[in-house]
Formats: C-alpha cells, sequence, structure tokens
C-alpha cells in the first residue's frame, strides 16, 4: 500500500439511522451514501462515550476518557480534568513522520489550547470565523427558536456548515501543495441542537409525513428516575408527536444540508487529483434522542439512538467498493490504531490504545478472514453525568443484550432482538439472574482491562461481581 493522506470527517450528533445508506430514515444523504458505495460501511459502529468533549478527547489519544479525567464537557458544570498537550496523540506520530496535518472547526478537547498543542501544523476555527461574519453582515438576524431550532434566513453559503467546508477546502489545498503526504480533520457542528437548516433543505422534509420513532411510546416504567426528569429538565414533558415532528423534520434537513457541504469538499478532493491515494474516513461523536423515548439532547442515557453512529471508509483500490461489515466497534477507540497502520506506523510503545486497528476488516469485512483482528462479542459505553446532575453509567452490549449499570438508581436490561426500541426493562425478570451476572462480570473485566477507575474500589466491585445492587 501506498502512504495514504487522510480525509477524516466528523459529524456532531448524528444517529446512526438518519443516513441514507443505512435505510432506516427517509434522510437524504447522497453524498455520504456515495462514499459508502465506494467503501465500507460499518453497520455497528459505537461511542465509547456519548458526550462530545470527552469523546473527541479519546479520538485524540485512542483512550477511555476517564483514564485521564475527561469526564464531561468543560464550561457547563463543575470543572473537570482534560487531556494535557503531553499525552499522546495520532496526529503528532503522523506530524513527526512527514506529515502536513491541518484542523477546522469543533475542537471540545481543551477549553484553551488548540490542535496545533497536539499535533496539527495548523487550525482554522471557522465557528469563530462564522461568528465574526454573522456579526458583521448580518446584524439584525435573531434567532429566536432556542435549543428546538428554526429555518436559518441565511444564504447557505453563509451558514456555518457551509463555511466550515469551504475553510476546510482552502486548507486542502495548502496541505496538496505541501508536496508530501498530510492528514486533514474536518469537525461539523451539525446536526447538533438547534437545527437551523436553510428554506432549501427545510422545505425537503413535511413534519406531517415523518412517522415516530419505535421508541416513542416510552413510559419510563421500571427505569431509572433521571430518564423521566429530563423531560422536565427541558420542559418537553407534554411533547406529543405533533410537536415533536417539526423537531424532527428541521433535524433530517441540517442533515441534508450537511451532506451538501461535505459533499463540496469530497468535489474539491477529487478537482485536485487527490481521490486515490486519500483515506476518507466519516463518523460522528456520538448520536441524538431528538424525540427517541421522547426525550432530548442525550446525557443520562444508553439507549441505541446516542451510543450508536454511523461509521463509513473509502480508500479506492484497498478498501473494497461496497462492502459492509457487522463487527461490533468502536469508532474514536478504533481509529487511532487503524489511521497509524494504514500510514505503516506501529502503535506507541507509551501508550496503550483501548481499541485495535480495522485495516484486516478492509478485504474481507469479516473476522474468519482478517487476520490479526479480535473479533468482540461486546461493546462497552460509559457516561459520568453533568449539565443536570452527576449519574455514572456503564454499558455493556452484546448483539443480543443490553445492560446497563445505573450506579445509583436502578439498573437496565433489554432484549435487543425482542424490543429493539428499548421499552421494556427486565433487570427485576427472576430468569435473567444468570445472565445478568454473567453480563456484570464481564463489564468489570473490561473496565478493569481498560484501567476504568470506577472499579478500582470494593464497594463497586461488589456491586458487579456479588450482585450487591437493589
Amino acid at each position: 500500500m501506498m502512504t495514504p493522506n487522510i480525509l477524516l470527517i466528523m459529524a456532531d450528533q448524528l444517529r446512526y439511522d438518519c443516513v441514507g445508506f443505512a435505510g432506516m430514515s427517509p434522510v437524504a444523504t447522497p453524498n455520504i451514501d456515495r462514499l459508502a458505495a465506494e467503501g465500507m460501511s460499518f453497520a455497528t459502529a459505537f461511542s465509547p462515550i456519548p458526550v462530545c468533549g470527552p469523546a473527541r478527547q479519546s479520538l485524540v489519544c485512542g483512550r477511555r476518557a476517564e483514564t485521564f479525567g475527561g469526564l464531561w464537557n468543560a464550561g457547563i458544570a463543575w470543572k473537570v480534568s482534560t487531556l494535557a498537550p503531553s499525552a499522546y496523540s495520532w496526529a503528532r506520530t503522523l506530524q513527526e513522520h512527514g506529515y502536513r496535518s491541518g484542523y477546522v472547526g469543533k475542537w471540545d478537547v481543551h477549553p484553551t489550547l488548540d490542535p496545533t498543542h497536539y499535533g496539527y501544523d495548523e487550525f482554522v476555527d471557522s465557528r469563530k470565523l462564522y461568528a465574526e461574519a454573522l456579526r458583521a453582515q448580518y446584524p439584525d438576524v435573531e434567532y429566536t427558536g432556542g435549543y428546538l431550532g428554526e429555518v436559518d434566513p441565511l444564504p447557505l453559503e453563509d451558514t456555518l456548515s457551509h463555511r466550515t467546508s469551504s475553510e476546510a477546502g482552502k486548507l486542502l489545498q495548502r496541505l496538496a501543495a505541501s508536496g508530501g503526504p498530510w492528514q486533514l480533520r474536518v469537525n461539523f457542528d451539525e446536526p447538533h441542537l438547534p437545527c437551523r437548516p436553510t428554506a432549501e433543505f427545510a422545505k425537503l422534509y413535511d413534519a406531517r409525513q415523518i412517522a415516530p420513532w419505535g421508541s416513542f411510546a416510552e413510559t419510563f416504567a421500571g427505569k431509572p428516575y433521571i430518564q423521566a426528569q429530563q423531560l422536565h429538565s427541558w420542559g418537553i414533558e407534554d411533547y406529543g408527536w405533533e410537536e415533536w415532528a417539526p423537531i424532527v423534520a428541521r433535524y433530517f434537513a441540517v442533515i441534508s444540508q450537511l451532506d451538501d457541504a461535505i459533499g463540496r469538499l469530497l468535489k474539491q478532493l477529487d478537482d485536485l487529483g487527490l481521490r486515490e491515494n486519500t483515506l476518507v474516513v466519516f463518523t460522528s461523536d456520538h448520536g441524538d434522542l431528538c424525540g427517541g423515548h421522547r426525550m432530548m439532547d442525550k446525557h443520562y442515557v444508553m439507549y441505541e439512538d446516542v451510543i450508536r453512529v454511523p461509521m463509513v471508509m473509502r480508500w479506492p483500490g484497498v478498501i473494497r467498493a461496497g462492502s459492509q461489515t457487522e463487527e461490533l466497534v468502536y469508532n474514536l477507540l478504533d481509529l487511532p490504531p487503524t489511521l497509524l497502520q494504514a500510514c505503516g506506523l506501529a502503535n506507541p510503545e507509551d501508550c496503550r490504545f483501548h481499541g485495535q486497528s480495522l485495516v484486516p476488516l478492509w478485504k474481507t469485512g469479516s473476522k474468519e478472514q482478517a487476520g490479526g483482528y479480535i473479533s468482540r462479542e461486546e461493546i462497552v459505553c460509559t457516561y459520568n453525568g453533568q449539565q443536570f446532575g452527576l449519574f455514572t453509567q456503564r454499558m455493556i452490549r452484546t448483539r443480543e443484550w443490553k445492560y446497563v449499570w445505573n450506579l445509583t438508581d436502578v439498573d437496565e436490561l433489554y432484549d435487543l432482538r425482542n424490543d429493539p426500541h428499548e421499552l421494556n426493562n427486565q433487570i427485576g425478570v427472576q430468569g435473567h439472574r444468570e445472565l445478568i451476572a454473567g453480563l456484570r462480570r464481564r463489564l468489570y473485566e473490561i473496565l478493569k482491562q481498560d484501567e476504568d477507575p470506577i472499579v478500582a474500589n470494593q464497594w463497586m466491585q461488589r456491586q458487579l461481581l456479588e450482585g450487591r445492587k437493589l
């Protein structure tokens, strides 16, 4: 394999079922679909922690956020640790091996230090440029929809999505002109709430034609208190689908707008003649409830809506076009070793990754023929609380079952095959006691292996290993 350029595109809060190629919702994403058709799509990819800041810190270093204190987003509640610039960064490794590196858009890794402290040669803050242009060119524009969103009156070219794409295109040209290999990370804000699609995209989706999510029948019976409380915290406890449908329509619309912005960047890659030797990766930091389980945003839940993400990789001639894998993978933990191997570099000796390279899956998509790849039987996700109070969660998900360890409330158990919308908490079913014990033990083993401090004390160990849980 030749040493590839790397174009890593990340959406913010994009559900796994809201891209066209997934075939689960009426969202039009022709450019993302084209990436999937020309590369490999990952049907069961998961974020290790469904919160923006910690998730993005994990991507920088390839480790679970709890191991370096990245528990929640900075600046919203209690002060929190963050990934230090002295920590390992795969971008710095690439930089040390001759790669020119650029970063555009949302950062959320450190409150004061930008990406140039973590291995990037250049950082373009498209969010800052957008805010400055908004004040200067459109001083009379007011957004009044709050977190629920609204139609954006700005011309498409001046929206944040397309400014990010435009700035990424300019940086792409500069990197390509350097003459050596490069890696560019482009981080869009969309479709994170508030969703503000322009009129041309908003008109694509009629709220009256959008069916409720399968989980919208949620009653919260037998579930942790914090879930029903979340509705009151947002002030949406009385919302029916009539209120939610327009919000979901705007979510769909801004995803299509994001797709258009991505398409423009991919066209520029083609126009520069860089398509053949560029590994393109598309994913999201985590998902979004967006009315799923009648809830908003993320936080305090481990439902598929927020932990499962879309992921696509394309490298012509190396990754088999139109391939798909159903292996259980982590997008943010598996990407660092994957990118290093793709570039012919070894994993660092001073940093143990919590993921593994996905390169062996590129040719076959299956573990049977993928030498060196260890197939996972389960995925573990974490959460530590934040804007509505502390609430610690650890989750283990197999292909059939999901167990959520809520350290200070009732646990959750879902039968994913017979209850795919996770409506019926079966934690109290006597016939599942052996299953639950096995899931708890395996969860403990993985958390211990990945150095999660939560299982380091005897009281937490008792909850998991001895079942000392109400």
